[in-house]
């Protein structure tokens, strides 16, 4: 039996002459002011969906989060900063349905994975890429923020980064969309996880951040999995491809989100 309302195809704003849609995973016991979780999907801002992360969905809704996975443009359609554009609606969106959802608009978290890590770490940083999308009476301010294995430096060397700025972009351009480049003295408590042999984001991303934020007394949490690459979370026991991280056969699915459970638990 399911324990978990799931919404699919939630429209919570608009842009570039289109809605925005969200998966929205609640709790089924009924409760109000509950914390609310932001989870971002990963694929290097050019792939993916808001399905690439329902197990995170399903299982954090199951400890009490109200979540919700919002898709968001990706660079083939839109350059930055259109990415973290709609990913601040979305925040602004729960903030500005809190009393419908039972959301508390003060406990409200980001988390992603790869490129949708480093888009929640952007939700934490002082910007002003608000855009259009609506919800402007909000705040799309976080209380914590969570990364898996996400960039923290936008350097033009790979393509993936060239794509999602696209060819007007400035080098102040890839500063501003690099979550290292801002002051951190007063960002959010933040989880860092990652592989500590990880090709396709280095782990140096992270610990550069985590040291940055330590410089600055900020709380922060490091879990540096030894001998594993990138999306880690996603390697399964029995299959040679990746699977979701609620899948069974998940080996570390369930260890991420226990240590996503405790973090958010606390700092909500």
């Amino acid at each position: 039996m399911s324990r978990e309302k799931v919404f699919r195809n939630v429209v919570v704003g608009k842009a570039g002459g289109r809605n925005l849609e969200a998966d929205l995973y609640i709790p089924q016991k009924k409760a109000q002011q509950r914390p609310a979780l932001v989870i971002i999907h990963g694929g290097g801002w050019r792939k993916g969906s808001s399905n690439g992360v329902k197990g995170f969905g399903i299982l954090l809704s199951r400890s009490g989060f109200i979540c919700l996975c919002p898709s968001y443009r990706l660079s083939p359609e839109a350059p930055w900063p259109a990415q973290i554009e709609d990913v601040k609606c979305s925040i602004r969106y729960l903030k500005t349905h809190c009393k419908e959802l039972g959301v508390d608009p003060l406990r409200i978290g980001a988390v992603g994975d790869s490129a949708g890590g480093h888009l929640a770490l952007m939700t934490a940083v002082k910007t002003n890429f608000e855009g259009q999308g609506g919800h402007a009476q909000s705040s799309s301010t976080v209380k914590a923020v969570a990364s898996l294995y996400g960039p923290t430096t936008i350097h033009n060397k790979l393509e993936s980064n060239n794509l999602l700025m696209g060819t007007k972009a400035t080098k102040q351009d890839y500063a501003d969309a690099s979550p290292l480049s801002y002051c951190l003295e007063k960002f959010p408590p933040c989880l860092l996880i990652h592989g500590a042999k990880d090709n396709a984001v280095p782990l140096s991303n992270t610990m550069d951040f985590y040291k940055k934020l330590e410089s600055h007394h900020r709380k922060v949490e490091l879990h540096v999995f030894a001998d594993e690459s990138h999306a880690f979370d996603r390697r399964s026991w029995s299959e040679q491809k990746m699977v979701d991280i609620g899948d069974p056969s998940s080996i570390y699915g369930r260890t991420v989100i226990d240590l996503l459970d405790l973090f958010f638990t606390k700092h909500l």
